[in-house]
């Protein structure tokens, strides 16, 4: 091989180094990028699930707990208490509240215990004793010694379908007496056909959600 060839093959073998040399530092510096902007994206994504599913939780949050002033009167534990409520079917579960001993007679008296006990999926408007006390003592008298009338009454406060207070914002509900009640409100604030305030709302029950109320409920005749 002569002089002059072999400085030719040298020249060309540099060359193809100078070539190749920028195309291995691009694939070496994409490859970094790429891993870069993975790992990026992977944190983003991270950040966002964790983000996605706190802030739903957050939002839940109270959502689903009694509500309203006249909550702080029921007993803190036993049977009358939330909790002890929630494990009895609803006319059981009034009974042990003493805010609705008069309900629960009027309940007994109509020989309606079974037909709560035994109901499935209900929501309960209860008026407490308070609620009761408005009523003339004559006519209440009256009302609890006539089964039908008593019976028509108590039935008008049962709604057959469990009412979660975002239900409560606005609604018309078919209620055990075959007519329709009102509700309306927001927040902690609702109404029921516009007299009656909710002031112990979304009680549980093991059959009912009990939404308490300051007035007695009264069927178109």
């Amino acid at each position: 091989m002569n002089t002059q060839t072999l400085r030719l093959r040298r020249t060309v073998i540099a060359a193809a180094a100078v070539v190749a040399l920028p195309l291995t530092l691009t694939a070496c510096s994409d490859d970094g990028d790429s891993k870069d902007k993975s790992a990026s994206a992977s944190e983003k994504s991270t950040d966002a699930g964790t983000s996605a599913e706190e802030t739903p939780a957050d939002d839940m949050a109270g959502m689903d707990e009694p509500f309203g002033p006249a909550c702080s009167s029921v007993p803190k534990d036993g049977k009358g208490s939330f909790d002890g409520m929630a494990a009895d079917p609803v006319a059981t579960a009034a009974s042990n509240n003493p805010a609705l001993s008069t309900l629960v007679t009027a309940v007994k008296k109509a020989g309606l215990v079974d037909t709560l006990n035994n109901a499935e999926n209900i929501t309960v408007f209860a008026p407490t004793n308070d609620a009761f006390a408005k009523i003339p003592k004559a006519d209440l008298d009256k009302v609890l010694n006539d089964k039908a009338q008593l019976t028509k009454i108590l039935t008008y406060h049962v709604v057959g379908q469990k009412l979660t207070p975002k239900d409560l914002e606005k609604g018309s509900w078919a209620t055990l007496e075959k007519s329709k009640l009102m509700t309306a409100g927001s927040g902690e604030d609702y109404k029921v056909n516009d007299s009656a305030k909710v002031v112990c709302g979304n009680v549980k029950t093991a059959n009912a959600n009990v939404y308490i109320i300051d007035t007695v409920l009264m069927p178109k005749s």
